[in-house]
């Protein structure tokens, strides 16, 4: 399929081919879902953690005789029925880790490349090369291309420490590069600004 190319002035700057094979498939919403849900659990610590009766300090003594009060008999203090007790079936430090199929994961990312291509949301872009660190100068790019207003990721072939720091402080702009982004990246993004030099980096990922 072809695309018009955009410069840093928003102006169009030739046409680049984008493979049918990785931008114009027929999106797959569930393997959507699955590449998304894998993604967020497998960003959990599984750290939690409360203390049964036996973790809980003090508890060693009995607080009252057997018998002779007229009481409900208790053994301890740190019974999970009194305050301060332990806890009961409380969570415990585990693994969230899931994983998902290389193909899966394949099928997701051309999915979310593909939905972000018919919904007009994807824009590629000519290599940008900044002489210096300047946020003014990745936000003329942002304005010209008129995504001040749209959660956008832009994809780069390698990353620029110059092109990176200078979009860093744009609240709604995030540098990623191509072959490290994830389809739970893409879906968090409305906007998809992919570099000229990125678009080849994109389709060799899916040729390993």
């Amino acid at each position: 399929m072809l695309v018009n190319v955009l410069n840093k002035e928003g102006q169009n700057a030739g046409q680049i081919e984008l493979p049918d094979e990785v931008f114009g498939i027929q999106p797959h919403e569930h393997a959507m879902h699955l590449a998304v849900r894998v993604y967020l659990s497998n960003q959990r610590q599984g750290t939690h953690k409360t203390k049964t009766r036996t973790e809980v300090s003090g508890g060693g003594k009995k607080p009252w005789k057997q018998k002779g009060r007229g009481t409900a008999r208790s053994g301890s203090s740190r019974s999970p029925v009194w305050v301060g007790g332990g806890t009961v079936h409380g969570p415990k430090p585990h693994l969230y880790k899931l994983d998902l199929p290389k193909k899966v994961r394949r099928l997701a990312r051309k999915s979310a490349f593909s939905l972000r291509l018919q919904e007009n949301n994807l824009i590629v872009v000519e290599d940008l090369v900044f002489n210096e660190i300047k946020t003014k100068q990745m936000a003329a790019v942002v304005k010209s291309l008129n995504l001040e207003n749209d959660k956008t990721l832009f994809l780069i072939a390698e990353s620029e420490k110059n092109v990176v720091m200078s979009a860093r402080n744009l609240p709604k702009f995030t540098t990623s590069v191509a072959d490290k982004v994830s389809t739970y990246d893409i879906l968090k993004h409305k906007k998809l600004l992919v570099s000229k030099s990125a678009v080849e980096k994109i389709v060799n990922t899916f040729q390993n």
